[in-house]
């Protein structure tokens, strides 16, 4: 059995982020995925697999292994590989990296948002958190905003300066209340689990962009700012119960089931409806969106052979 394996940079080099949002979007017009995750522990190291099947595109199972310990052995921390196999009969179709599914995924799912929900005009984008992800979100962001003048925010100040070395044209906010009451668009990717954005700072025309809370504990904006804000997530199934960006506004009554407007897989409902509104989405990720990606990165390595 041969396939295809695909590893990170030249992965990549084939790549554009205007072309995995159409894909994502072709991706959402095939029947819903199933989708299922598995997690196995060894105090502390973890292994979490990622499922999806969606009749037309295939099957995909994401395995990643966390190893806290691995950094002092100057060994990387999360390691891992997608497998993508074929919807027709099974077979294996590709090994790609991790790493790069990720990536893309994981930005190209808030900008595949932003692109819906974002006024078309936004200048200004707040990216709170500078690590690897916020990076991408520059990368990201900079391909369907190309105009626009970029700020970052990071509690370690020194972290946000190496971003905006990294990033040409970037600028480093102190004032995180300040920043965001300038921004057009704040996209925010931290490991909070107390809110860190109010939504007594929001102001009419933005768009909100939540990434960073993956746990039932975890969030990064407070009850208001849900409650004035028009939500969306990019799937019922792994936000809604899941998050706690979600999960913890829904069960202390602040919000109500009714106020997630929709997901992606409802197109129609999922747009901005006028210039003064507050748009909020949350990133949930899935393993039905690393299904989708991986394909796009497939086909996008084979169009270039």
């Amino acid at each position: 059995m041969s396939f295809t394996h695909i590893p990170f940079a030249e992965g990549e080099a084939n790549l554009d982020w205007m072309d995995l949002i159409r894909a994502l979007e072709a991706g959402h017009r095939l029947p819903k995925a199933e989708i299922g995750d598995t997690f196995l522990y060894r105090d502390p190291d973890t292994l979490l697999s990622r499922a999806a099947w969606i009749d037309g595109m295939g099957l995909a199972v994401k395995s990643a292994t966390i190893f806290p310990g691995n950094p002092k052995a100057d060994k990387p921390m999360v390691n891992g590989a997608v497998c993508l196999y074929s919807d027709e009969d099974g077979t294996l179709e590709a090994l790609i990296d991790f790493h790069l599914v990720t990536k893309w995924k994981t930005a190209g799912d808030s900008l595949y948002a932003a692109t819906r929900l974002a006024r078309p005009d936004s200048r200004r984008i707040l990216i709170v958190g500078a690590g690897t992800v916020g990076r991408n979100l520059f990368s990201a962001y900079s391909a369907a905003f190309p105009d626009a003048r970029f700020t970052v925010w990071n509690r370690t100040r020194a972290n946000a300066e190496a971003m905006a070395g990294d990033c040409r044209g970037l600028e480093v906010a102190d004032d995180l209340e300040a920043a965001v009451k300038e921004a057009d668009i704040v996209t925010s990717a931290t490991m909070s689990t107390d809110p860190i954005l109010k939504g007594a700072w929001f102001r009419p025309g933005q768009h909100i962009d939540l990434i960073g809370a993956y746990r039932p504990d975890m969030r990064e904006a407070d009850d208001e700012a849900l409650t004035r804000a028009r939500v969306f997530v990019d799937s019922y199934d792994t936000t809604v119960g899941h998050i706690g960006e979600i999960k913890i506004p829904l069960e202390a009554g602040k919000i109500a089931r009714d106020d997630i407007l929709a997901d992606y897989y409802e197109p129609e409902s999922f747009a901005r409806q006028s210039d003064d509104e507050i748009t909020l989405f949350k990133n949930g990720g899935g393993a039905h969106l690393d299904l989708m990606t991986s394909r796009y990165i497939l086909d996008a390595w084979q169009g270039a052979a």
